[in-house]
């Protein structure tokens, strides 16, 4: 009986998650008059590909430009960030220094506070930087990960032993090949289940990039539709492109988890009981 309780629950929420992207994936395939004309839920001409060439073409090609936008801002900047937690975590469990817990619960603290809050105080740094409205504006805040340096820690518990750092040492490696030759490898489960979070938070990031960037050939993808989203109201043609373009956005995000969900669920059991 619990079984089927829980399967249901469970089913329930696999319709609850899938339902919205079902609708974009249907909404899609349609041209502009069976987008009003028909149901939500129902099939009108199935015009996809056509629909696929006008937002690749539309202004030139913007929607491409925005597309591999958020592939560099997200690629590029949570390699970064995974690999500085990777580092900042496992300094923390390995090494002690003067005032370590303290550093480190002053950087849980960072856990605590919303990305939102943050993003005047950002925006005020990054003018007096002269990096505003610049890939820089998003690719430097993406390498601060508070949340990623407490996972890194814990995998570096769960992952290194003290044992094998102690035979490269008297081996004669120094800190940096001992980390670089032994640490990292052993933390590649690690590494990939925070660049997944940071990915994932990067491509997403939109109100960071409202802020930071007045430029549209700079636009991250979400800032793009969110743009043609604003006027639909007055231009109606351009509900076809956001709707096109939103289902075009999330198959990255589909793929990434597809590729590295091993890792994911592989580095949710680290420092459990064994």
């Amino acid at each position: 009986m619990s079984k089927t309780v829980v399967n249901g629950l469970l089913a329930l929420a696999a319709c609850y998650t899938l339902l919205p992207v079902s609708w974009l994936l249907i909404a899609a395939t349609k041209n502009h008059r069976d987008l009003f004309a028909t149901s939500g839920f129902a099939f009108g001409d199935v015009d996809l590909v056509a629909n696929l060439r006008h937002l690749f073409a539309f202004d030139d090609g913007i929607y491409l430009r925005w597309l591999g936008n958020s592939v560099l801002y997200s690629v590029v900047g949570s390699a970064a960030s995974s690999l500085i937690c990777v580092a900042t975590g496992y300094a923390f469990d390995k090494y002690d220094f003067k005032g370590k817990e303290k550093l480190f619960a002053l950087v849980l603290g960072g856990v605590l506070v919303p990305s939102t809050v943050i993003q005047l105080p950002m925006y005020l740094l990054a003018t007096k930087a002269g990096v505003v409205d610049t890939y820089w504006a998003l690719l430097l805040p993406a390498l601060v990960n508070p949340f990623g340096v407490y996972l890194a820690r814990v995998f570096s518990e769960g992952y290194v032993p003290d044992e094998v750092l102690e035979a490269a040492r008297v081996d004669g490696a120094g800190e940096l090949r001992t980390f670089a030759r032994i640490g990292l490898p052993m933390l590649a489960p690690g590494f990939m289940t925070i660049f997944l979070f940071s990915f994932t938070a990067s491509w997403n990031n939109f109100f960071g990039a409202l802020v930071m960037l007045n430029d549209d050939r700079l636009y991250p993808v979400n800032l793009g539709l969110f743009m043609w989203n604003s006027v639909t109201q007055q231009q109606p043609e351009y509900y076809a492109l956001v709707i096109t373009g939103s289902l075009v956005a999330v198959l990255p995000l589909i793929a990434v988890f597809v590729c590295l969900q091993r890792f994911w669920r592989s580095g949710l059991t680290a420092g459990a009981v064994k």
